[in-house]
């Protein structure tokens, strides 16, 4: 399964945290953000993730997380 998601981080400190806390949650998954991408691509590739659990462990930490279209 492979799910991208738009998001508001701009840093790549920001960035490292949050795929950490991901890497913890969805230990299977390859993850990797785009940041110089305009939408500040978030994106998951792994058998076991649930997008709104994605979603809300990146708000949780203060950022923006929508299923790009």
């Amino acid at each position: 399964m492979v799910e991208v998601f738009k998001t508001n981080v701009v840093k790549q400190e920001q960035a490292s945290q949050l795929l950490g806390l991901l890497l913890q949650r969805f230990p299977s998954s390859k993850i990797n953000f785009d940041l110089e991408d305009c939408d500040k691509i978030l994106r998951l590739e792994g058998p076991d993730f649930i997008v709104d659990d994605v979603m809300r462990l990146v708000r949780k930490e203060g950022f923006a997380c929508s299923v790009l279209d």
